[in-house]
């Protein structure tokens, strides 16, 4: 048993006589009592597609899920390539947000991959990274001059691994279930052959890239040996991909079609063996909200993406604590300060003087997902109807409880 102080939004060793007497007490009896969790790739679709979320639903559907802090990616309307929508979207992050919300600014204009963004302007005003999520640069010389620009200015690239002539009309994992299904196939080497590109483009920058929500076993080799070289490249894991496989599509159902898609049980298995051994670097969910009526058409022609804030922990506790793969300690590394290092965030830890950022876990309670229990605007999730176990009972951001047992403060 032990006691977390908080003074001034802030984590302190002692609190007088006086403080003590007059200090809210939260029992934690029974509970994790962690950092809070951090989520570097999310999609808050404000501004331009705000049906789906925006920045202040998709706050609330963060603090349910235990996490104080994320990162928004810049595939809105219009797109995050001027400074002038990063201050736009800032605003609202002010105005509307009840936990940290972080911006990313694109690489190229309009994410068109053809011309580079203003890096510079960007880096100024705020962002924390810079990417095409949703797209991939396939200009390897342009990919090259964005990595040594940004480098200048010490921002990250993240980068959607991707080729897109592989996977033209490509809506599953290519194998016997794409061929089952009468599905187009989208290979692996997709991803592979982008995932290699970038190590070998940040051996010759110098540059830090870091590659999302990975999906391929051979995409984790080559990160491994890149590492293993000295190479400045990192990756990361969403909850579905280490704990879904392609079968689960069998029936068509669109709320599995994500981008990069699921892939086999192989996969499955070398995604969780990189994060065990620190090639993976992190857990991200890659939140992407649909409205229903977008996800009820054909497979073909729905949108990718699922909603993961508000189930991350259940899902990845499931698949990595519970099975016995690795301890509560390692899980909530990979939820927290790991991702936050990767953006140069101080964030992530619960030593004195850090900001006050905590989440109150309940590992064992079972709960069920449903339209109730899932606070955003959207609920595409492969797990609705589902039960976890592993539920959020409070999130506290800089000292003050936002969320608690299913209500917001």
């Amino acid at each position: 048993n032990a006691t977390l102080l908080i003074k001034d939004q802030k984590v302190v060793d002692t609190l007088t006589k006086n403080e003590r007497e007059g200090a809210e007490v939260i029992d934690a009896s029974g509970l994790l009592v962690t950092p809070g969790l951090i989520d570097i790739h999310v999609h808050f679709r404000e501004p331009g597609q705000t049906h789906k979320e925006d920045i202040e639903s998709g706050s609330y559907a963060a603090a349910a899920g235990g996490f104080t802090t994320v990162v928004c990616m810049p595939n809105t309307t219009p797109v995050c390539d001027s400074a002038g929508t990063i201050r736009q979207i800032q605003e609202s992050i002010k105005n509307g947000a009840i936990i940290n919300v972080y911006t990313t600014g694109c690489l190229t204009k309009g994410m068109a991959g053809k011309q580079m963004a203003p890096i510079g302007a960007l880096a100024k005003a705020g962002v924390v990274a810079v990417t095409d999520d949703g797209k991939c640069v396939q200009d390897n010389e342009l990919m090259r001059s964005v990595l040594t620009y940004a480098k200048m200015f010490d921002l990250p690239i993240m980068d959607h691994c991707q080729d897109e002539a592989l996977t033209r009309g490509a809506v599953m994992n290519e194998g016997d279930m794409s061929t089952k299904l009468g599905l187009t196939g989208w290979p692996k080497e997709a991803e592979d052959i982008i995932v290699a590109r970038n190590a070998i483009l940040s051996k010759t920058t110098g540059a830090r890239v870091h590659c999302q929500h990975l999906s391929s076993k051979a995409s984790v080799e080559i990160i491994r040996r890149a590492k293993d070289d000295g190479i400045n490249i990192t990756g990361e894991a969403s909850p579905h991909h280490i704990s879904l496989e392609d079968k689960a599509l069998e029936d068509y159902n669109t709320s599995f079609k994500m981008n990069p898609p699921l892939r086999t049980a192989e996969d499955r298995e070398a995604l969780i063996a990189g994060l065990l051994d620190g090639t993976i670097d992190c857990i991200a969910t890659d939140h992407a909200p649909h409205a229903d009526y977008e996800k009820a058409v054909e497979f073909t022609n729905a949108p990718f993406g699922i909603i993961g804030l508000e189930t991350s922990f259940a899902v990845s506790h499931e698949t990595l604590v519970a099975s016995g793969r690795c301890s509560i300690s390692d899980l909530i590394a990979l939820m927290t300060y790991k991702g936050a290092s990767l953006i140069n965030l101080d964030r992530g830890h619960l030593s004195t003087g850090a900001v006050a950022d905590v989440t109150l876990i309940n590992p064992t309670e079972r709960w069920t997902v449903s339209r109730e229990t899932l606070l955003g605007k959207s609920t595409n999730t492969p797990w609705l109807g589902k039960t976890l176990t592993g539920r959020i009972r409070a999130t506290i951001v800089a000292g003050k409880t936002v969320y608690k047992d299913g209500f917001f403060l």
